[in-house]
């Protein structure tokens, strides 16, 4: 997936786009910087890896936390939501998941949750299971996936 092609549709479509990141740690964000001239596109980006600074920075309600656990697609939505909301941005991604090693039964290695927030739009979230293809492939996945749901979200 090109930033170039996020970029492209989405000044064309007059928006200006956030991130929020966790497992991913800013690699969407750093995507889209990499191309020069982003900065009339790209508004912010927010890592957001600990509970606290997703609460902090991006308002995730504690009881979301509490009971749906940092890799829900409720959370995924409140990021994004809260994305849009503590930016100028019009466009928002989201993404929390588990890269590895590890996980549980419940939240298994490779599960990652996306949410993309549009103003005017409905908010969206989805969930992906990688698998246990290991660390660095399952945030180079989730980086290549959310900017894929930028550029749809982008070019609707």
């Amino acid at each position: 997936m090109s930033a170039e092609a996020v970029l492209s549709a989405a000044r064309k479509a007059g928006l200006k786009i956030a991130t929020a990141e966790s497992c991913t740690g800013g690699m969407v964000s750093a995507a889209l910087t990499e191309i020069a001239g982003s900065s009339d596109v790209f508004e912010r980006g927010f890592v957001t890896y600990s509970n606290e600074a997703k609460a902090q920075m991006l308002g995730v309600r504690a009881k979301t936390l509490s009971t749906y656990g940092a890799v829900s697609e409720e959370v995924a939505r409140e990021m994004a939501l809260g994305a849009l909301q503590h930016s100028y941005a019009t466009l928002a991604v989201s993404i929390t998941g588990v890269a590895g090693p590890g996980g549980s039964e419940h939240k298994p290695e490779g599960r990652v949750c996306f949410g993309v927030a549009r103003v005017g739009h409905v908010t969206t979230t989805e969930t992906i299971e990688f698998g246990p293809i290991g660390r660095a492939e399952v945030r180079g996945a989730s980086r290549d996936y959310a900017l894929q749901l930028l550029l749809q979200a982008a070019s609707t």
